[in-house]
C-alpha cells in the first residue's frame, strides 16, 4: 500500500526503522545589516575586504509530535585589512520547523544540529548574498559550512570545559 505519491504510509516508514524529514516551515527569526562605511564615509579607495563568519547552532522539542525547531546564527564582519576598519556587519538567526521520525533517541542531537542546518544553508547564503548586494557591497555567498565538523568541535569544547570544571583529586 502507498501514499498518493508512491512512498509507503509514515508509520509504515518510521516502523521499518527509515528516517523520515520534512520541512514544515522556516523564517527569518532575526536579520539585522550594519553598513558601516555609508555611516562613516569611506577614506581612501585601498579597500582590502577581510570577511569572518560565526556560525552557531540550536534545536529544540516543540509541542507537536516529532517536531523540532533549529535556529542557525550567522554573523559575518567585514574589515578592511590594511586599516581595521569594520566595512560591513550582517547578523542572520534562521529558523525551520521540521518533522523528525525514524531516528533513534541517542543520534536526535547530532541530526537536529547536522543534518537540519544542511537543508537550511542554502537559504542563509541566498540571505546574506541578498543583503550585502542590497547594501551597496558585492554579493558575499558565503563557503559551504561543515556542520559535521562544527558539531564535533562544539562537543570537543565542551568535554574539555567539563575536565577543566572537575575538582582534581
Amino acid at each position: 500500500m502507498t501514499e498518493g505519491n508512491g512512498a509507503e504510509p509514515a508509520a509504515n516508514t518510521a516502523a521499518a526503522g527509515q528516517v523520515k524529514m520534512q520541512v514544515l516551515g522556516q523564517f527569518v527569526r532575526d536579520l539585522s545589516f550594519e553598513n558601516a562605511v555609508a555611516q562613516r564615509g569611506l577614506q581612501g579607495t585601498d579597500v582590502q575586504p577581510d570577511t569572518q563568519v560565526a556560525v552557531s547552532l540550536d534545536a529544540r522539542k516543540r509541542s507537536g509530535d516529532h517536531q523540532f525547531e533549529v535556529i542557525t546564527k550567522f554573523r559575518v564582519t567585514s574589515k578592511n585589512k590594511a586599516t581595521n576598519e569594520t566595512l560591513f556587519m550582517v547578523e542572520l538567526d534562521y529558523g525551520g520547523i521540521f518533522h523528525v521520525e525514524g531516528v533513534p533517541e541517542d543520534q536526535m542531537h547530532p541530526f537536529l544540529l547536522i543534518e537540519c542546518p544542511r537543508m537550511l544553508f542554502p537559504y542563509v547564503r541566498r540571505i546574506i548574498s541578498d543583503v550585502t548586494r542590497d547594501g551597496g557591497f558585492p554579493p558575499l555567498n558565503i563557503d559551504t559550512v561543515d556542520f559535521l565538523a562544527l558539531y564535533r568541535a562544539e562537543l570537543a569544547r565542551r568535554m574539555e570545559e567539563q575536565k577543566t570544571a572537575q575538582p582534581v583529586s
